[in-house]
């Protein structure tokens, strides 16, 4: 544990960690209570500097426009291109020859890098076949593809000529595609011949054609050759892409165009926990500004960083922080095209001395992924360049924070915990470098915001007490509405909590103003009347050295209302037994109180998840309860 860097530090309740002395002098922000002073002081204002950091084409006319809340906007008036932001501004300066993409595939045969000079000139050749193929601003592309380079170009080529970007996450079933395509009225689908995952190939364009067979707005598909299967290519609809790059209309300058801040950027679908995916929109100004932002300030991101966000850019945190966030930084990104267990556990670890990663974030259940694997397979390698690990996606558990800081950060790395959505665009929640940690706590809102944590009346509850947690203020990456379902967009996040957003998560504060984020609303457990969080619950097996991951859900229960039942898998040396799962529930009413103790514990070789590593509770409850399993498109397998 790092001890503390100077006077000025508050002693905090509980377990924390200080950043060191040499942490706090390196960091761009050392005075985080001034910055967010500031903030608090003039919301506005402090937008308007981080806005005045980047180029636009016309200022705006006022920073935040409120006059029909909850439908805010930002930066009106303004004329901006994101693609500005992120390269052409960096073509006039040193940057242009920096590296801003580097990618090794799967199987590290395979490595591409881009400067900013390459990236200006992949990105306009795409730019060029797009508009060839009739796609005009306001038109949406279906993106559905693997992490490749081709995918940022994409993207990016998408925001340049104004045309609005719906990633689709390659892995995704026939139906989730072909909805998401039919919601958005998709003109071009981009896609690939297949990807790799796991030493697999996705059949990514066999996928794309079934889909499309319900889909009449899509006019045209783009498929990039990647792993060489004989696809089938619809004459007239479906164009390879290296066909098309070698054509005249490829080459040349296409101009970026000049688009309002409030132009929308991209629409992304989320899951609910009940209905249609909704689909989430950003806009080109407000979405630029607070991905800018936060990436800057949370972790302290500069020239000499090699940036590694371990996310599928069909995320959001793939869409936020590899694409957008790190390129309007100037930063230079490392884009693996493989998971972290393929062909041995020791991959990711492989690429970060490699290539001299210095910041690397991930999700959670990567980290507890790999913790099962043990020491030894980090520890063959020279992870000294890191400075700076995140952790995004899930809250963290304790257990997993420590392994994290302990085994690949050498006690030398804070992990900046970041709490944010899909709908929220950027980190709301969230630590900096130069701020004292707690291991599971993403400490306290990002610069601007205030949060709340609220019962069920929409009351402000007591320090430590679990409640909804909600969000006070507006703030510039924010969605501006539900594409084609405005009355959704206000029935789900600002009906409940007039005049506050409502995150659909339950948290608490602690004395010290640290958010501790619980797990979604509906993973809440209430046994006799006491709120008991899936992520506490799984905490406290997780910390158990037998366990590697763990998930519990709430069923019925005759007395209690509801009883807490756990799946469990183990780390490698342990076994099964009936002793074993008695243990494991004596273990939790030892960490949480007798009144969370397991009825039972249930051993099994893997748990259901997205594909994006959030376990899908809903589905071990349907099991468990012999339900029908609803919509499990979103599964891994």
């Amino acid at each position: 544990m790092a001890t503390k860097a100077n006077g000025k530090v508050k002693e905090l309740e509980g377990e924390v960690y200080y950043p060191s002395e040499e942490v706090v002098a390196q960091a761009r922000l050392q005075d985080w209570e001034a910055v967010a002073e500031k903030a608090r002081k003039d919301l506005e204002g402090f937008w308007a500097d981080e806005a005045n950091e980047l180029e636009w084409f016309k200022k705006w006319d006022k920073v935040l426009d409120d006059s029909n809340k909850p439908f805010f906007k930002w930066f009106t008036g303004g004329r901006v291109n994101i693609v500005h932001n992120c390269i052409d501004r960096h073509l006039n300066s040193y940057r242009k020859n920096k590296l801003a993409l580097i990618w090794e595939s799967e199987d590290g045969k395979l490595e591409r890098t881009f400067s900013y000079h390459a990236l200006n000139r992949e990105v306009n050749r795409m730019a060029n076949i797009i508009k060839a193929m009739g796609v005009m601003k306001g038109d949406r592309v279906t993106i559905y593809m693997g992490r490749v380079p081709e995918i940022v170009f994409a993207m990016l080529a998408c925001a340049k000529i104004g045309a609005v970007h719906s990633v689709v996450f390659g892995g995704f079933s026939v139906d989730s595609l072909q909805g998401r395509i039919e919601d958005s009225e998709s003109k071009l689908v981009i896609t690939m011949d297949g990807s790799y995952n796991n030493g697999k190939v996705v059949e990514l364009k066999r996928t794309v054609d079934e889909a499309l067979k319900r889909c009449p707005s899509v006019e045209n598909v783009i498929v990039v050759k990647r792993v060489g299967h004989d696809v089938p290519m619809e004459a007239g609809r479906d164009h390879w892409y290296h066909d098309m790059l070698a054509l005249p209309i490829a080459n040349g300058k296409c101009p970026t165009e000049v688009l309002d801040a409030e132009d929308p950027l991209y629409i992304l679908y989320t899951s609910g926990s009940t209905g249609k995916p909704k689909a989430i929109v950003h806009t080109h100004g407000g979405y630029m500004v607070g991905t800018y932002s936060t990436l800057k300030y949370v972790f302290d991101i500069n020239d000499e960083d090699r940036w590694w966000c371990a996310a599928d850019p069909g995320w959001v945190t793939g869409h936020s922080y590899i694409v957008y966030g790190p390129l309007l930084n100037g930063a230079t990104s490392f884009m693996f095209e493989g998971g972290p267990m393929f062909p041995y556990p020791n991959r990711w670890w492989q690429c970060v001395e490699k290539y001299g990663i210095t910041i690397l974030y991930t999700a959670p259940t990567a980290i507890r992924g790999l913790m099962r694997f043990g020491e030894a397979w980090p520890n063959k390698h020279d992870l000294s360049s890191l400075r700076l690990l995140g952790s995004v996606g899930e809250p963290i558990n304790p257990e997993a924070w420590k392994w994290y800081y302990r085994v690949i950060g050498k006690e030398r790395c804070p992990i900046m915990d970041t709490w944010w959505q899909t709908e929220t665009g950027m980190f709301m929640i969230t630590p900096t470098p130069s701020v004292p940690l707690k291991p599971g706590s993403g400490t306290r809102p990002f610069f601007g915001q205030e949060a709340e944590i609220v019962d069920e009346q929409g009351n402000p509850v007591a320090d430590d007490q679990e409640g909804y947690l909600v969000l006070k203020n507006p703030w510039p990456a924010m969605l501006r509405t539900i594409y084609g379902d405005p009355d959704r967009y206000v029935n789900q996040y600002w009906s409940k909590n007039p005049g506050k957003y409502t995150t659909g998560d339950s948290a608490k504060r602690d004395s010290d103003g640290y958010f501790w984020i619980i797990g979604r609303v509906d993973d809440v457990i209430k046994v006799s009347g006491h709120r008991l969080g899936t992520a506490e619950v799984e905490s406290a097996l997780v910390s158990h050295p037998a366990v590697a991951e763990a998930a519990a859900i709430g069923l019925h229960h005759e007395v209690k209302g509801q009883g807490i039942h756990t799946f469990v898998l183990l780390r490698n040396g342990f076994a099964p037994s009936p002793e074993l799962a008695e243990e494991l529930r004596q273990h939790v009413a030892t960490h949480m109180g007798p009144i969370a103790r397991p009825e039972d514990v249930k051993f099994v070789d893997k748990l259901p998840k997205t594909r994006s590593g959030k376990i899908m509770r809903r589905v071990l409850k349907a099991r468990a309860q012999g339900l029908p399993e609803g919509d499990i498109s979103t599964l891994e397998e």
